[in-house]
């Protein structure tokens, strides 16, 4: 069965399920600062955040996809049993991710899953350590980034403002608030969907589809593009209270710097290769615009309680994902 073509498509159709939870998990990420600051109401963020998500396909190419399908563990010691355990791994912690309302990374998640079924079939020596060594690199800088680009934007655009009243303002940043948010969701159209388009590639490049080089079909881009754009308008409405709310109350002109922010991060991120949380990212932004008030504005609890849920997310859906592969060792081999 393992060396089937019919399980090569059920690991496809697997892929495009978590690429559908990816985008179901993310929404948050992409409309809660728009939902938060009453710009849109969600019915119409989340046909907003999708359409640009899916817009996305004709800017970037795939370098994302390329890092996830090389450069995390060797593309000679994969084979079918590693996909469905990695990606196992990354659908059950997003789940119970989204569960607690936790905004953890699918990013992270997947290359999680990579490594535990990776590390139970070969040991260290099948990891890319630079490819590893860049992503975990980033579980620090991407929120860091957001973060003092977020508070920069913030003041830059408080300073620009100090001569016009309240009223104006709003009306003015609740118009930029579209066009930011529709930025962030290029932006993570960008990153996040590319991740899936490496793990679909890599299935077929194991299983010699794709010839002696490996590349990303055209069919696999459209169709990972399509498949994420409909989670994010099926919605994680637990996250987007979380990421709206109860980090720090934001207005339209908080929720403009905080997307574009973190669109600036995310966007540099793809273009150089790094598959990074787009959720991080977002979420250091929020702080960032939040600590230009009062540092005492940001809920620090809240915020520390999404750190650990960063901090575990590798080590956790490779622990599922090692269990994974070895159980279906046991049963199908």
């Amino acid at each position: 069965m393992a060396d089937s073509l019919t399980f090569v498509v059920v690991l496809v159709v697997i892929a495009l399920f978590f690429d559908f939870l990816n985008g179901f998990h993310d929404s948050a990420n992409a409309i809660s600062t728009i939902v938060s600051t009453r710009v849109l109401p969600p019915r119409y963020a989340v046909l907003w955040a999708a359409f640009f998500d899916f817009a996305a396909v004709f800017f970037i190419g795939v370098p994302v996809a390329k890092t996830i399908g090389t450069g995390i563990v060797h593309p000679a010691i994969v084979d079918n049993y590693i996909i469905l355990a990695a990606l196992g791994g990354a659908i059950i912690w997003n789940i119970i991710t989204w569960y607690f309302g936790l905004p953890s990374s699918s990013s992270h998640a997947l290359i999680g899953g990579l490594i535990g079924a990776g590390l139970v079939k070969g040991g260290t020596a099948t990891l890319v350590w630079s490819g590893i060594l860049k992503v975990t690199a980033f579980i620090v800088l991407s929120p860091a980034i957001g973060m003092v680009l977020g508070l920069t934007i913030m003041a830059l655009v408080l300073n620009l403002s100090r001569r016009s009243n309240v009223a104006r303002s709003e009306k003015l940043f609740r118009k930029l608030q579209l066009l930011s948010a529709a930025v962030y969701s290029m932006g993570h159209g960008t990153n996040d969907a590319q991740k899936t388009m490496g793990i679909i590639a890599i299935i077929l490049y194991s299983k010699g589809l794709l010839g002696p080089t490996f590349y990303v079909p055209f069919w696999v881009i459209i169709t990972c593009y399509t498949v994420i754009a409909l989670g994010i308008m099926s919605g994680g409405w637990r996250i987007v209270k979380t990421m709206g709310t109860k980090i720090t109350k934001l207005r339209p002109m908080g929720g403009f710097a905080a997307e574009t922010a973190a669109a600036i991060a995310i966007i540099g991120a793809s273009l150089g290769g790094i598959p990074v949380s787009t959720t991080h990212t977002i979420t250091g932004a929020i702080v960032g615009v939040g600590s230009t008030k009062r540092m005492t504005a940001v809920h620090w609890g809240v915020a520390g309680n999404i750190v650990w849920a960063w901090i575990m997310t590798i080590p956790a859906a490779a622990l599922i994902s090692a269990i994974i592969y070895e159980g279906v060792g046991i049963i199908c081999r």
